[in-house]
């Protein structure tokens, strides 16, 4: 009879991360890595624990000349790196900072808003291979991604819902791509009203499934990471993935199983050769004629937008 929990299990064959900008729950979930976005740290910035955090972020912005614009924008960065600073020190792995997702169809200022970050936590002491840098998985996110890599500054390419975002990111050499699952599932349950998924025909995993296997049959190195969840069943369904993250509430829950945890994706080593690139116009098309990836990337995106907006209102107050 099995004995260990389901996360024990997962973590023996998968990377856990802590999807959470919660600095007192990574403490207590002990990941390998954590990621955050700005819906996470809107979140966190709002809880009373961390008011001297961001108090001190804001203190380390030098005002000079600048615009009131200006002056939030390098707060907002700060307040990043004084998370990720604090979360750098409770993982042994890598921590995900996200560029503004209001940057997303900009390869010029996406490139410059990594490269200000990673230059902020080398000042607070945090070398650039403890980061990634994330970024939302448009052509021009993934163009930015690639000159980076090429600098370096390792990605990760996030808000991933159709097969050509995954493909064009592993071309470009992203370190790291973040499917997401839960929101799949989201956008197929309300197109398909009344219809019931397995674990193992919810879209979200098979979605995350074709890209792990595409992947490594095509010797690719990109680390798979799906992301957002609805359940554990959908995390359960995907174990043997490269890595997870996972929010607390569902770590919890995984703790508390104890069951057997069949490994469900395998890496068996590379038996095909990789194909063409996909160019632009290609990659555009693929995301046209998949109503499901245009809407959840364009959704996520606003969202996103609006937490950072949201922050922006906050910081106004406190400046």
């Amino acid at each position: 009879m099995c004995s260990a929990s389901v996360l024990d299990q997962l973590r023996d064959m998968t990377t856990v991360v802590a999807d959470t900008g919660d600095i007192a729950a990574i403490q207590r979930l002990n990941p390998i890595d954590a990621t955050t976005n700005p819906s996470l740290i809107l979140k966190a910035a709002q809880m009373p624990e961390y008011a001297d955090l961001i108090a001190a972020a804001i203190a380390r912005v030098e005002r000079g000349d600048k615009s009131e614009a200006e002056v939030i924008s390098e707060a907002i960065d700060q307040i990043g790196v004084g998370f990720g600073s604090e979360i750098v020190k409770l993982v042994p792995g890598r921590v995900s900072i996200e560029v503004d997702a209001r940057l997303s169809f900009d390869t010029d200022a996406t490139i410059a808003k990594a490269r200000n970050i990673i230059s902020l936590f080398k000042e607070a002491g945090v070398e650039k291979d403890r980061l990634l840098i994330k970024i939302a998985a448009t052509w021009e996110g993934i163009r930015a991604a690639e000159v980076l890599e090429a600098e370096g500054i390792n990605c990760n390419l996030t808000l991933i819902f159709g097969f050509a975002q995954a493909r064009a990111s592993a071309e470009a050499g992203a370190y790291l791509i973040s499917p997401f699952v839960g929101r799949i599932l989201d956008w197929f349950k309300k197109a398909n009203p009344g219809t019931e998924y397995t674990a193992e025909t919810d879209p979200g995993v098979v979605s995350v499934t074709s890209i792990y296997n595409y992947f490594k049959t095509h010797g690719f190195n990109t680390i798979v990471m799906g992301a957002s969840f609805r359940n554990t069943g959908e995390i359960k369904a995907l174990a043997g993935c490269d890595n997870l993250t996972i929010g607390p509430a569902l770590l919890d829950e995984l703790e508390a199983e104890i069951a057997e945890l069949p490994r469900a994706l395998t890496d068996n080593g590379a038996t095909s050769e990789q194909e063409p690139k996909l160019d632009e116009k290609a990659f555009r098309w693929a995301m046209n004629d998949d109503a499901m990836a245009t809407e959840k990337l364009a959704e996520g995106i606003r969202g996103f937008a609006a937490d950072s907006e949201k922050l922006e209102v906050i910081l106004r107050g406190m400046i």
